[in-house]
């Protein structure tokens, strides 16, 4: 194992681009939810004929599924990701996370979205065929607080993010919840440097996190880590199924599914649920 200025300086290094967590191999560990997303996902894609993956980060777990439907579109907000996943995806726009959705109203049969920084779920319901299904795995209220907690100190948690909540918004945007289920998962690191590159990455965790403000913090976090072998941290996580109305909608928007038809499919790629 390195110094922790080698490992700081490693860690600070690693680009952030997609939504790959390979380079964490060996490094951390996060116990897997047990309801397999990429394999339910791959699964569904099979089944309609239209689907819209929102935030896909880079694209690659919807790209791992080995049949896509003949609409398949994606939304990302960063343009690092957009590139990323414009090369594993058919059709990728670039849309604000909050909304709104440039598709028409009744577009998809299937919406998905894994770990969404928020859901419009208003949106999610318009772009949504009568009876079709929102599926997402998302960040449960109080993910990796002990991380957040060792490096901030104690903080509130938020329901934003609670099932609760999500319940609640969906019903309020006139879906119906088939399926909630929340999970706590382990997550280890075993150097500091997995510390940095995740913080950099997942960015909720410590808002404005940066090596030099929170230097200190990460230098304790060294010493814990050689004293303890890692550092031992709780991530939260649900999975939510919503049904649209049979109710028929007014048609807005401005793409349309032929412009995504065009387009080759990518091959799959592997990506761990």
């Amino acid at each position: 194992m390195g110094s922790f200025q080698e490992l700081v300086a490693e860690g600070a290094a690693v680009p952030l681009d997609g939504w790959d967590f390979s380079w964490f191999s060996g490094r951390a560990t996060e116990e897997r939810p047990p309801w397999g997303y990429a394999a339910q996902i791959a699964s569904r894609l099979a089944r309609v004929e239209s689907a819209l993956d929102l935030q896909t980060g880079g694209g690659e777990v919807t790209a791992s599924a080995p049949v896509q439907p003949p609409l398949m579109a994606a939304t990302e907000s960063w343009p690092p990701n957009a590139l990323v996943a414009s090369r594993n995806l058919p059709l990728v726009v670039r849309a604000p996370d909050e909304g709104p959705l440039p598709f028409r109203s009744s577009a998809f049969d299937l919406v998905i979205s894994r770990h969404p920084v928020v859901t419009p779920w208003r949106e999610v319901a318009r772009v949504l065929k009568p009876g079709g299904t929102y599926f997402s795995q998302q960040i449960g209220a109080g993910t990796n607080r002990e991380l957040t907690d060792f490096m901030m100190g104690p903080q509130p948690v938020s329901d934003a993010r609670s099932v609760e909540r999500a319940r609640a918004d969906a019903e309020a945007a006139g879906l119906e919840v088939l399926q909630l289920e929340p999970v706590e998962l382990r997550v280890a690191f075993f150097d500091v440097g997995a510390v940095v590159h995740f913080l950099r990455k997942v960015l909720w965790t410590v808002p404005g996190f940066t090596v030099e403000r929170y230097r200190d913090r990460l230098l304790d976090m060294h010493r814990h880590i050689q004293e303890h072998g890692e550092f031992v941290s709780t991530s939260t996580r649900f999975l939510i199924e919503a049904r649209a109305s049979g109710a028929s909608r007014n048609v807005g928007g401005v793409i349309h599914a032929q412009q995504a038809t065009s387009r080759h499919r990518p091959h799959a790629r592997s990506q761990p649920g």
